[in-house]
């Protein structure tokens, strides 16, 4: 059976046939079609990681806590990532639908599962992207002090990205992928011109590769590496709700995915073994202890230059943007498609008729974001410690969570329909993912308080809110299906015929 045939067998059980205008179609006069290509899509998936800000503001903690070893983390989160990239790619060949992970998950686990899904994506994206704002002022604020001796109160510096954020999204989608493009090549660029001022200089002890050497690997803190690299490797998964706008997506999807996965896995890897030449093996946790902020730009100082230190400090904030605006992008794309179906109110689904993009979409979302970073401004709150860590918690939990439930959903899909894919991508890859990833989901709660700093009873209420959005998105089912039977029965529903022709 060829692969058409199969996707129109997959719809879930009791879906009533599809029909021209339900709720939840494509609107091949909404967002443009066919304007992103693999490397566009790449661009925004790996630089809502933002690797620069990963490696200069994470991976000292990683380094701190697992040792010389810390590299081999990255790559293991990498594989599992990989894995789990199988079934899901594998699923974008037969779901049509650009909902991400709700429509994977309706697909597989039904309904009720996919509101479930929606809801804890809404709370785990929107966790991710406001909670940089605090990120954003707090690096801000080091680049003015650094560079000029300016001081900035952090919350202008925060409402004002916010701003930044909405105009970029607000514009047409391939100006947003040129503008992460530069500002990704920039952030990238300054890290591999440390790693050639290392090499060429055979760092502090001489090139050496015993960060890759089973005593140096399993050792007590590899848990904690692995939560760290785990929640760098965020956002990567967002690939599937570009489908609407991607050119050719059946292929664009799954190579976009590949490419983000195996970049950010070695590239994370390689960067964290290059700062550890950079000292020696013998002097890197001194270094850490010492002055764990100051780690790389300490070493770009010393193997590259001063001014290299100076716009690495810069880029950190343009990492920081081009994260945001990536995690802004998925959010709107979230909230346009759920529009669609008739859940979200139906203003979010409008498109802006020249730059066509969701833009009533991105206005909601930056006013949330202005009230909540308002509120935490208000409240006289940290913007590191508090607003950007109690943000992100739940929403980096959610967005594992959501994996950890799409590789069971890939599992149960490919049970129920026909196709003609492999036991490897329909099965031993997707059982593989979910069991490593349920297992990172556990390590990374489990160290959540050496992830947050704060108490045992703020840790439980962040973590808490995960199961709760999933649990309001079931309840929020059950009242859709009674009071709106129409747009419960065909939610996440494949793209009519003449749609995707479009």
């Amino acid at each position: 059976m060829t692969v058409e045939s199969a996707s129109r067998e997959e719809a879930p059980q009791g879906a009533d046939p599809q029909h021209p205008g339900a709720a939840g179609s494509d609107d091949s006069s909404g967002l443009r079609r066919g304007s992103l290509g693999v490397a566009d899509i790449a661009f925004f998936v790996v630089s809502a990681a933002a690797p620069l800000t990963v490696m200069a503001g994470v991976a000292p903690l990683a380094i701190g806590t697992g040792g010389i070893g810390a590299p081999v983390g990255y790559l293991l989160a990498g594989i599992t990532l990989a894995l789990f990239a199988v079934g899901f790619t594998a699923m974008t060949r037969h779901v049509r639908s650009s909902g991400g992970f709700y429509a994977f998950i309706t697909r597989g686990l039904g309904r009720p599962a996919g509101f479930g899904a929606a809801t804890l994506a809404l709370l785990a994206y929107n966790g991710m992207q406001i909670g940089v704002y605090g990120l954003l002022a707090t690096g801000t604020q080091d680049a003015l002090e650094a560079l000029w001796g300016i001081h900035v109160p952090w919350p202008a510096i925060a409402l004002a990205g916010v701003f930044v954020i909405w105009y970029l999204g607000y514009r047409s989608i391939e100006f947003g992928a040129k503008v992460l493009g530069v500002l990704l090549l920039a952030e990238t660029g300054i890290l591999v011109l440390l790693a050639g001022g290392v090499l060429l200089d055979g760092g502090a002890e001489g090139v050496a590769l015993d960060s890759f050497t089973p005593g140096n690997v399993l050792v007590p803190g590899t848990g904690a590496v692995l939560a760290f690299a785990f929640a760098a490797f965020t956002g990567f998964e967002s690939t599937a709700i570009y489908r609407r706008e991607a050119r050719d997506p059946n292929r664009t999807i799954p190579r976009a995915t590949y490419i983000a996965v195996g970049f950010l896995g070695l590239f994370y890897a390689f960067s964290v073994w290059i700062v550890i030449q950079a000292y020696g093996s013998s002097h890197i946790m001194t270094a850490v202890t010492t002055d764990p902020v100051g780690l790389f730009f300490t070493a770009t100082t010393e193997y590259v230059g001063g001014w290299a230190a100076d716009l690495m400090h810069v880029f950190i904030v343009t990492s920081i943007i081009a994260s945001q605006l990536a995690f802004h992008n998925a959010i709107n794309r979230y909230g346009f498609s759920l529009a669609r179906e008739g859940v979200l109110p139906e203003a979010l689904g409008r498109v802006h008729p020249k730059h066509r993009s969701p833009y009533v979409a991105g206005i909601a979302q930056s006013v949330l974001a202005l009230i909540c970073v308002t509120a935490f401004a208000a409240a006289g709150a940290d913007p590191y410690r508090q607003l950007l860590l109690w943000m992100n918690t739940p929403g980096s939990i959610g967005l594992m969570a959501l994996q950890a439930i799409t590789a069971v959903a890939v599992l149960r899909y490919f049970r129920r329909v026909r196709h003609q894919e492999g036991r490897w991508r329909t099965l031993i890859a997707p059982l593989a993912s979910a069991v490593l990833m349920t297992g990172a989901m556990v390590l990374i709660i489990s160290k959540i308080g050496l992830m947050t700093g704060a108490s045992f009873t703020t840790n439980t209420v962040l973590v808490s809110m995960v199961p709760v959005a999933f649990v309001v998105g079931l309840l929020l089912s059950q009242q859709v299906r009674r009071s709106r039977p129409e747009v419960y029965t065909h939610f996440a529903r494949e793209p009519d015929e003449e749609d995707t022709a479009g």
